[in-house]
């Protein structure tokens, strides 16, 4: 084989360590977009999928990450097109937002250092707050079902849930610096 023929061959890479490397990260990057979590499930194996078609160059993992959230992000948005739930261009750049806000917290580390620093933070919000996070983001639990284990108004979950949130968000932010 010649230079010029070396050249056009596509690289090759180790698709299963690929996947193994990115996909948990790809996951919650969908997740933090908004995708359901069955539908987070799905279009990661469609972003893979994408990838395994076409000719793919691994540069470094930061580079490979940010790839695959570009497919994983624009596999999300049409697929809410699609189900006519993205309609405004104020929705794509919310996305657009998120993503990027994302990407500043990520960063080379593909998710599991702000994992990692969202379970400490977590640990330290109060027993209450706690609660009332596992409630919503782990059971699925409605606002009225959230109040009602506290035995707080709704507007009092609301607050609750809105407070925890940016005790969190300052927290790793503080961690991420």
């Amino acid at each position: 084989m010649d230079a010029k023929t070396a050249s056009m061959t596509p690289p090759t890479y180790d698709a299963a360590r690929l996947i193994a490397d990115h996909q948990a990260g790809v996951w919650r990057y969908l997740r933090v977009l908004g995708c359901e979590s069955a539908l987070a499930e799905d279009l990661t194996q469609e972003t893979f999928l994408a990838v395994l078609q076409r000719p793919f160059k691994e540069l470094s993992p930061a580079a490979t990450a940010a790839y695959l959230r570009t497919i994983a992000h624009n596999l999300f948005v049409s697929h809410y097109r699609r189900q006519r739930k993205v309609t405004t261009t104020d929705d794509v750049a919310k996305l657009e937002e998120l993503s990027q806000e994302w990407g500043r917290l990520v960063g080379e580390d593909d998710s599991e250092k702000l994992l990692e620093l969202l379970k400490a933070c977590f640990h330290q919000l109060t027993e209450r707050a706690r609660l009332a996070l596992n409630l919503r983001f782990g059971k699925n639990a409605s606002r009225p079902e959230i109040a009602a284990a506290l035995q707080l108004t709704e507007d009092g979950a609301k607050n609750l849930m809105q407070r925890a949130k940016q005790q969190l968000r300052v927290c790793i932010e503080s961690q991420l610096k």
